[in-house]
């Protein structure tokens, strides 16, 4: 069974790695498109990730993509710079923040 947006998101504090986020104090805005349209909010604080539905004010970065496409780069399928330079993946405030969110996160 394909994985889906919403378990990928409830899998992120599970695949978090507090020693890459240290000192970081931010909220990102996932929107997703597609099959899976919705929007998570992830917010990395103190070492720690909650991630729940919805939208929050004044995120640090957005990342809007195609919910199909998220989940092939969280598998591997898709290069996640690639997928940015093809336009799959579209990023908006923070970019640095993007950098290091492939970083924060063990991709399986």
């Amino acid at each position: 069974m394909p994985l889906t947006v919403e378990q990928l998101m409830e899998k992120m504090p599970g695949a978090f790695i507090p020693e890459k986020a240290q000192g970081l104090d931010a909220v990102i805005q996932f929107k997703f498109t597609g099959a899976e349209a919705g929007e998570w909010v992830a917010a990395i604080k103190d070492g720690k990730v909650d991630v729940s539905r919805g939208t929050h004010p004044t995120p640090k970065m957005t990342l809007t993509a195609d919910s199909a496409d998220y989940v092939k780069i969280f598998t591997g399928e898709l290069d996640g710079m690639q997928a940015f330079m093809q336009g799959k993946i579209k990023l908006a405030g923070d970019l640095n923040l993007a950098m290091k969110l492939m970083q924060m996160f063990k991709i399986r």
